[in-house]
C-alpha cells in the first residue's frame, strides 16, 4: 500500500453526489496514504444526496475555474442521478476529465459517474459497469457494459453502486500498486 502513500486524488463532485461514494472510498485512500481534495463546480460548499433526501455539506478545496490535471495522479467520479448531469454540462468539468485521460492518468467512476465520461468521450471501445440505469448510454457511447461490481479497462475503473464501493476502493488502491511495481 506504500504506492499510493502522497498521491494526490481529485474528487469532482457537484451537489448531489451520493454521500458514501465520496465519504467511503475518501476515507479509505486516505487510510492508504493518499492525500484527497474536493473539487467542485461549487464554490464554497457541496452537497451530497444521502440515499433519499440531502445529506452534509463538503468543503470544497479547489472550484473546477483554478483545477488542473497536473496536480493530480488520479480522479475519482462519485454518482448520484443529479451529480454526474450537473457535470456533464459543464464544460471546465468534461475537459478536467478529458485531460487525466490524456495524460494517462487513473480515472474512476461508481454508479452514474460514467455519464461525465460518456461527455468527454472516453467510453468507446472500454470494457464498463455502472449503475443499470444508465448501461445504455454507455452502450450506446459505445462500451462493452457488463453487470460486475468493478471492472477496469485501460486505466478506467468503474463500479455499479454503493455495494459495490469496498471493491472499488480496492481496485483503486491496486491499480497504484501496479502502476509502480
Amino acid at each position: 500500500m506504500n504506492n499510493i502513500k502522497d498521491k494526490n486524488i481529485a474528487f469532482l463532485v457537484a451537489n448531489g453526489f451520493e454521500e458514501v461514494e465520496l465519504s467511503k472510498p475518501i476515507e479509505a485512500l486516505q487510510e492508504a496514504g493518499a492525500n484527497i481534495k474536493i473539487v467542485s463546480t461549487e464554490k464554497d460548499n457541496v452537497k451530497a444526496w444521502d440515499k433519499t433526501d440531502w445529506g452534509k455539506d463538503y468543503p470544497v478545496d479547489v472550484h473546477i475555474d483554478n483545477a488542473q490535471a497536473d496536480d493530480f495522479d488520479a480522479i475519482v467520479l462519485p454518482g448520484g442521478q443529479l451529480n454526474p448531469d450537473f457535470l456533464r454540462v459543464n464544460e471546465k468539468a468534461v475537459n478536467f476529465v478529458k485531460a487525466f485521460a490524456q495524460q494517462n492518468k487513473l480515472i474512476a467512476a461508481i454508479c452514474h459517474g460514467p455519464w461525465t465520461l460518456i461527455e468527454a468521450d472516453l467510453v468507446s471501445g472500454k470494457r464498463m459497469t455502472s449503475y443499470p440505469s444508465i448501461q445504455t448510454d454507455l452502450k450506446n457511447a459505445g462500451a462493452q457494459w457488463v453487470d460486475e461490481e468493478v471492472v477496469e479497462d485501460q486505466g478506467i475503473i468503474t463500479s455499479r453502486k454503493p455495494d459495490d464501493i469496498p471493491a472499488f476502493n480496492k481496485a483503486i488502491i491496486e491499480a497504484f500498486e501496479q502502476v509502480t511495481a
